[in-house]
């Protein structure tokens, strides 16, 4: 039960209901004040539509019963169908053009969120609630039926039910005070008993949601090329077909349940509907025998008592629904004010120098809810202009050795200096740039060769996108293309796109690595898919590209690497060995013994000994 308990405060919405309309109203203010008047407009004609409804037929009964002329009975008549015309008008053009801006907050939300996500310390990404707070959030504003959206409907909705209530309670206050009461019972009894029979599939969309995302899932990958030769080598076809028909019989199963249920809902609210308008028919009959209430007077009354109880549930039914979308708007402001790690506009400007000098100072970092540590007083001095390599077994800490260099993470204990001063006290974004990087799980956009290149697309210097292209022996690649270093990349995007293979992308990389020209250059294993020979070619490009800047590589195959000022073995999260290729050879330790399987394997022809 304690732990029932806790849970329940841990996920509860950190902003209530009044607060998250309060926010989206002013959001809707900065971004597109016409989203408010629009919604007081489509508010009061619909009250205003409602209203000519409701006293049309009694006053044209009315007329009939006074015996009019017939001249006056169709003024009446014109007066009303006027009034209809105009006012569903005004509904329809008001309807039609509210959606405009209502997309308009809520792309504009999406695009704070994207923001967010794109400029968000690194240790944010590695963080599993910041990672489920942003699917939450984003699901928010996925759709106009989504919360970002949904919620200026609803507010609609609620102002109208509002104002009609407050109009009918005017309008029946003349009539016994026990029949509003009885109406009021009614609506309140049917609507608690249906909520919590409707939010039976509430409490469940969890549910329901695994279904919706396991059947997504089987259509996607049974529709994706880079399956396509899998499926058919190893017969996938019968096998997901059958998964997908076992989710689809078991998803058909929870939807008959919940139709059953909602019958219920239905049985209810016919029933206390017929309570209500019996009890209705025979006061108004009442008043008509005992006080002659005239016919017109009847109907108006009889009316306005199933518009009074629709004005009740329509406000009970929106605050519900304003409640669940005010738990979505929760989630996109609790993401947008998560807390930064890092300095960013309050960090200190890199002061200027001719070159650059990184520092490791006793290092150790923990990932979080990590039982080990990765890396263990780490201490290292990178030179200016020294070229560095890193190598060790897999999971021996490489990479978290970069992202610390890199100020992707801080470490847990001791420093990381740049020309004697901690990284953490400078402006993170100006400290990125000072890198150079390429990374194993390097990103194509789908744009041009041009644009990946200078990873933008306005103010490209189109001579320096060329002189990098060539530099990175690209150019004859590109010129076999139809467009050249303006053909678009990323198939899925553009259908006419080419499948750059290993090693072309790999000179992509580089070439985006040579146009940023950053005084640090890092090389996080990029080339791990290629062949030793590709790998050393790249290896040596970079080698020769690099001159007079600070560079780090990072290689499993240790031949890569061996024209390195220095090398350091990472072992068990320490650096077990450190030298030039020729030293670390002469020691006889890890490193030549590592270095000796592989190069029997390549002799060999056999299974490389990743490291």
């Amino acid at each position: 039960m304690q732990n029932e308990t806790t849970e329940t405060k841990a996920s509860k919405p950190k902003y209530g209901m009044w607060s998250n309309s309060a926010f989206m109203i002013r959001t809707a203010w900065q971004t597109c004040k016409s989203v408010l008047w629009l919604c007081l407009a489509q508010a009061a004609l619909a009250v205003a539509m409602n209203l000519f409804e409701l006293f049309v037929a009694p006053a044209i009964l009315q007329a009939i019963e006074d015996a009019v002329p017939i001249g006056r009975l169709l003024w009446i008549i014109l007066l009303f169908a006027g009034g209809l015309m105009i006012t569903g008008t005004a509904v329809s053009y008001v309807n039609l053009n509210t959606i405009f801006g209502r997309i308009e907050v809520r792309m504009n939300l999406a695009n704070d969120l994207h923001q967010k996500f794109s400029t968000t310390s690194y240790p944010n990404t590695l963080d599993q609630k910041f990672l489920k707070l942003l699917e939450n959030a984003k699901r928010a504003v996925g759709g106009n039926s989504d919360p970002g959206e949904a919620i200026w409907g609803t507010l609609t909705l609620l102002l109208q039910n509002a104002a009609g209530f407050l109009l009918y309670l005017a309008m029946l206050s003349a009539l016994d005070p026990i029949l509003i009461l009885i109406a009021l019972l009614t609506t309140l009894i049917g609507y608690f008993s249906s909520k919590q029979i409707n939010n039976w599939e509430y409490r469940r969309r969890d549910e329901e949601a695994k279904f919706n995302e396991y059947l997504y899932y089987l259509d996607q990958k049974s529709a994706d090329i880079t399956l396509a030769k899998d499926i058919r080598i190893f017969g996938m076809g019968s096998w997901l077909n059958d998964i997908y028909n076992k989710t689809i019989r078991l998803y058909h199963v929870f939807r008959v349940k919940a139709q059953k249920i909602y019958l219920w809902s239905n049985i209810i609210d016919i029933v206390l509907t017929f309570l209500r308008n019996g009890f209705a028919y025979a006061y108004l009959i009442h008043l008509t025998l005992e006080n002659g209430l005239s016919a017109s007077q009847f109907l108006l009354y009889f009316t306005a008592i199933g518009g009074f109880t629709a004005w009740i549930s329509g406000i009970l039914t929106q605050l519900s629904t304003l409640h669940r979308q005010s738990i979505g708007i929760s989630a996109i402001r609790e993401f947008l004010e998560l807390p930064e790690p890092f300095l960013f506009e309050a960090g200190e400007a890199i002061p200027p120098a001719s070159a650059y000098e990184l520092k490791l100072e006793n290092v150790s970092y923990c990932y979080p809810e990590a039982e080990n540590e990765t890396l263990r007083h780490i201490s290292l001095t990178i030179h200016p202009g020294e070229k560095l390599a890193v190598v060790g077994l897999n999971g021996a800490g490489k990479t978290t050795l970069i992202k610390l260099l890199c100020g992707f993470l801080d470490p847990t204990e001791g420093r990381v200096l740049l020309n004697g001063q901690d990284i953490r006290s400078f402006n993170r974004q100006s400290y990125y740039k000072l890198f150079s990087a390429v990374f194993q799980d390097f990103s194509l956009l789908a744009g041009t060769i041009a644009e990946n290149v200078a990873q933008a697309d306005q103010e490209m210097d189109m001579a320096k996108v060329q002189r990098c292209v060539e530099l990175a022996d690209l150019t004859e690649t590109a010129e076999r293309l139809p467009q050249g270093l303006n053909t678009h990349l990323v198939r899925s995007v553009y259908e006419d796109a080419p499948d750059l293979s290993g090693g072309q992308t790999q000179r992509l990389m580089l070439a985006r690595a040579l146009y940023k020209d950053a005084p640090l250059l890092i090389l996080d294993e990029p080339t791990a898919a290629l062949d030793p020979l590709a790998e050393s070619d790249i290896y040596q490009r970079y080698n020769t590209l690099s001159q007079g800047r600070t560079s780090v590589f990072i290689s499993h195959r240790l031949a890569s690497t061996r024209f390195c000022d220095r090398i350091l073995l990472i072992d068990g999260g320490v650096i077990a060995e450190e030298g030039t290729h020729e030293e670390l050879l002469a020691l006889g330790g890890k490193y030549a013994n590592l270095f000796q399987v592989q190069s029997r394997y390549y002799q060999e022809g056999g299974a490389e000994h990743e490291i």
